[in-house]
């Protein structure tokens, strides 16, 4: 399943506050070019708490996160679908136009908040920020409560594939992939990186330096899984192959090279860097 470049907005977020990246976005600057909000979101990778709808309160499940590009555009993840919708910041009010999303099947539970979450991102928002904490609430009194993600580190984390980037373009990784098998990596201090590519287990060197991870060769079993998770693997090896730019937003890590082909990923949950499958 394909996504527009704008759905990858979060790949080139600016610093907290403003496009330029300078300041806070508080009223620090000096009433330059560059529009800045009295609450600073842009830029910034919200994790989200909850949300409540007509008064019902719901959980939001791991992983669950939202990010507004200050050139216009939201992009979010509530657990399934890659959510993307326009985006107008002026003074605290946020004013999120239709969102567009992807049509992947769901965990029944992680579908239930969804709904909740794209049903209380319509229209216009107060934006209230208290430490790293932000509510976006409706006119209609629904809110969603979010915290600021820590940018995750490199090293030490599992990271689980989720997206292939090709481009201008985003396929989503099968989330019927067996559970053994969902790609992920591992970067270690001794400037090794292992992990499963979608079907068979890998290790390799990465020399990272500044914002690059320079690859060595690969070396990895050889078994035949079925075609999608073929085809997924050969993609994600060679996301691991010559010289990428990294960034990191939050939880999530995008590794591509200069043609814009790589890989994205989500630290998985703390605790979990150390439980990679091995097969």
């Amino acid at each position: 399943m394909t996504l527009s470049v704008s759905v990858l907005a979060l790949l080139a977020l600016a610093a907290c506050g403003t496009e330029s990246g300078s300041g806070s976005g508080k009223g620090s600057g000096d009433g330059g070019d560059t529009a800045q909000s009295d609450v600073p979101v842009t830029g910034v990778a919200w994790s989200v708490d909850s949300v409540t709808v007509g008064g019902k309160k719901t959980e939001a499940p791991e992983g669950a996160r939202l990010e507004i590009d200050p050139k216009g555009r939201a992009t979010a993840d509530f657990g399934c679908n890659h959510i993307s919708v326009d985006a107008q910041v002026k003074g605290d009010r946020i004013t999120l136009g239709k969102p567009v999303t992807t049509q992947m099947a769901c965990d029944v539970k992680i579908e239930r908040f969804e709904k909740a979450a794209i049903d209380a991102m319509g229209g216009e928002h107060t934006a209230k920020l208290s430490g790293d904490k932000l509510t976006l609430t409706t006119e209609g009194g629904d809110t969603m409560a979010l915290s600021e993600e820590k940018p995750a580190e490199l090293v030490g984390t599992k990271w689980t594939v989720n997206t292939l980037l090709d481009g201008k373009t985003a396929t989503t990784v099968p989330a019927d992939l067996p559970k053994e098998r969902t790609p992920h990596l591992t970067f270690a201090e001794d400037g090794t990186v292992r992990g499963n590519a979608g079907c068979n287990s890998f290790s390799g060197k990465a020399t990272v330096k500044d914002s690059r991870i320079v690859f060595g060769p690969t070396v990895s079993t050889r078994k035949m899984c079925p075609e999608a998770e073929m085809e997924t693997e050969r993609a994600v090896l060679a996301a691991l192959k010559g010289t990428k730019t990294y960034t990191i937003k939050g939880s999530t890590l995008t590794l591509a090279a200069d043609d814009g082909k790589g890989i994205g990923a989500t630290a998985a949950p703390a605790g979990a860097e150390n439980s990679s499958e091995h097969g």
